[in-house]
């Protein structure tokens, strides 16, 4: 067997043909295919406003910036994320904070977040792990209650429906990754969406260098300059998303069906040939209905962890794991954080492997990872 990625990217013809029609319009940076792009991610994640980024990072660093951090100010997030979700936090001069998470659904617990709140704490960071999603009823009626802010870390999430509604449907921000592994990609990409007008003018400003042409904002709006002038009103940044990457996720949009269909019956086969098997997979909740990005094993023994891998890479079978908690790396530990402080985040660690999940793999290539995952585990 070719080795199977644990994430790759679809692309058909109708994705090049759009990305060749858009690169021969003139429109190499920002132009129309933006605006027609966030016009159909807002569409489907259910919000009013979208802002196109250039990675998911983006998103969430200009997502928090909208927050007006202080230094002594706090935020809460998972620990079982990439190190962007808690980074956001420290770019803005912040201190991140780790609730742990749930042990079935791998999700942020919100009893260990509420737990965590402080007078200091401004926002909470729920993390869609996997593609599960948050109770955000549950987060919405939390950050009411002590006046904080949200943003959903929706970079796993497209596509899934929290409670019955569309992830846009809540209060806050929600932020997207459009990377190759995930289930749309524009090559890299990201976007913040929000039903907030002023939320949404500030992104767009933070987007591109705090510049802004809006004759509306202007401070000093003296009649006689011409269509040259603009002021700057934020320090900004450059966090464009090209026209052709917008146009090659327009039609990767299109396909969000398609692929969320293929992903969940991978995910069905999976649970259903590992349900005997010594292992954990993760959990659905009752109020999530997903699309999947990442598809993990715990290992009953956790001793077994490495073994089984190694033994799984050998097959040429892609598994990852995802994540080490963020407060295990290095420069976080040089920050003070300790190990102990979640202690289902880090045993979940000890026993994560991530498996391929994507729309490409072959109903073949899933059966052999099936029987790869039991050899190894037996």
């Amino acid at each position: 067997m070719e080795y199977i990625h644990y994430g790759t990217p679809y692309i058909d013809n109708e994705d090049a043909a759009a990305v060749i029609e858009s690169l021969k319009s003139g429109y190499l940076t920002t132009g129309p295919k933006v605006a027609e792009f966030e016009s159909a991610l807002s569409g489907i994640v259910g919000s009013k406003y979208a802002v196109a980024v250039s990675n998911g990072t983006a998103a969430l660093h200009i997502a928090a910036i909208t927050l007006g951090l202080q230094p002594d100010d706090e935020v809460i997030t998972s620990p079982i994320t990439f190190a962007a979700s808690a980074n956001c936090i420290l770019y803005c001069g912040a201190k991140p904070v780790f609730a742990d998470i749930d042990p079935e659904s791998m999700l942020l617990d919100n009893k260990s977040v509420e737990e965590k709140i402080s007078p200091k704490t401004r926002a909470i960071i729920p993390v869609h792990y996997g593609g599960e999603l948050c109770d955000m009823d549950a987060y919405s009626e939390l950050a009411a209650k002590h006046g904080l802010a949200l943003i959903q870390d929706s970079a796993h999430s497209l596509g899934g429906l929290v409670n019955g509604k569309h992830q846009g449907a809540y209060p806050g921000m929600q932020i997207w990754s459009f990377h190759p592994v995930k289930t749309i990609t524009t090559g890299e990409g990201g976007a913040v969406t929000t039903n907030d007008r002023s939320v949404y003018e500030r992104l767009i400003k933070l987007r591109t260098h705090g510049i802004t042409r809006d004759t509306s904002q202007f401070i000093d709006n003296d009649e006689t300059y011409g269509d040259w002038y603009y002021e700057m009103l934020d320090l900004g940044y450059n966090y464009r998303l090209t026209d052709f990457q917008c146009a090659l996720g327009i039609s990767q949009l299109r396909k969000l069906t398609q692929f969320s269909r293929r992903r969940k019956e991978i995910v069905e086969q999976y649970n259903a040939a590992f349900e005997k098997l010594p292992l954990m997979t993760q959990k659905t909740p009752e109020w999530s209905k997903p699309v999947r990005h990442l598809y993990t094993i715990r290992i009953a023994d956790k001793s077994r962890r490495r073994e089984v891998f190694d033994n799984l890479k050998r097959k040429n079978i892609g598994v990852n794991v995802h994540y080490i908690p963020v407060y295990l790396l290095p420069y976080y530990q040089g920050l003070g954080y300790k190990r102990g402080i979640c202690p289902n985040a880090e045993d979940a660690y000890d026993r994560f492997i991530t498996l391929p999940l994507h729309q490409s793999l072959s109903d073949e290539q899933v059966e052999y990872i099936i029987e790869a995952v039991s050899d190894a585990i037996a």
